[in-house]
């Protein structure tokens, strides 16, 4: 039996390819989560809890330039004063199933990013079909700068703030393990999906539901959840709040150049129709 047509696919058709494209995204994190089930042990120790050690790159690289800076205060991290602690008999499988399936996704999103593009390539011109390997290796470059971002510079000033906050001398920070996987996951996908904010704003755009002009009319409210944002996840210093406000303002930027661009080609288009 040929294959239908896309243009003449029923609602039902489009809703069994993207059954499809679940199903196969769904395998390749399965089959990603298992290959990092061999490397758990690097996983774990080196990078899960990585952040845990007062000698971490972030907390050297912090110190560093504070005193290049000049900058006096308790930037220089010296010790992490809490421990971890499991207090239920299935958690560590559960973390230890869950951080794979994380892991998986996070190594198969190139491949997760190839299936949306061809399930959503017949809607797009001939001319932009033609550039499903720039889109997927510019949004799988953003994406895997932004988990970086969150790993190297969201998740070690948040366990430094919380580690040394206290509200007193007689708590002891002892945190849960499904909490600390927890923050450490959400931070890390967290940011990955927002480095992802340009590619979205680009197809939003070519939809006509946003624009340059929206994108400038709401800065002032961006920028204000971004200080909100980056207040909340960092300690109480001007340098931490800046390192993680800056590129979140930059790709917010981004995407409002990127907006503009494609308004621009689309009037252009238009006006070449309108001459014919």
């Amino acid at each position: 039996m040929a294959k239908k047509n896309k243009n003449e696919m029923s609602f039902l058709d489009h809703l069994e390819d993207l059954r499809w494209l679940l199903v196969r995204s769904s395998a390749a994190i399965i089959i990603m989560a298992l290959v990092t089930y061999f490397f758990s042990d690097f996983i774990f120790d080196d990078i899960i809890f990585g952040p845990t050690d007062a000698n971490f790159i972030t907390y050297r690289f912090f110190c560093e330039v504070a005193q290049i800076l000049g900058i006096t205060g308790d930037i220089c991290v010296k010790e992490l004063p809490f421990t971890i602690q499991n207090t239920s008999m299935e958690g560590q499988i559960n973390v230890f199933v869950w951080t794979c399936i994380t892991a998986g996704f996070i190594l198969a999103f190139p491949y997760i990013l190839y299936e949306l593009w061809r399930f959503i390539s017949p809607a797009l011109y001939e001319k932009e079909k033609k550039n499903a390997i720039i889109f997927i290796f510019v949004s799988s470059i953003l994406f895997f700068l932004g988990v970086l971002f969150g790993y190297l510079i969201i998740v070690p000033l948040s366990i430094n703030f919380v580690a040394t906050f206290s509200v007193s001398s007689v708590v002891k920070n002892e945190f849960n393990l499904d909490s600390y996987i927890g923050m450490i996951k959400t931070s890390v996908i967290a940011a990955g999906l927002f480095f992802e904010l340009p590619i979205i704003i680009y197809f939003l755009t070519k939809l006509g539901l946003v624009g340059p002009d929206f994108l400038r009319k709401y800065r002032k409210y961006a920028i204000v959840i971004v200080l909100i944002v980056a207040a909340i996840v960092t300690p109480p210093d001007v340098v931490s709040q800046i390192t993680v406000a800056i590129p979140m303002l930059l790709i917010y930027e981004a995407s409002i150049w990127i907006s503009a661009l494609v308004e621009k080609n689309r009037k252009k288009n238009e006006q070449s129709s309108s001459r014919i």
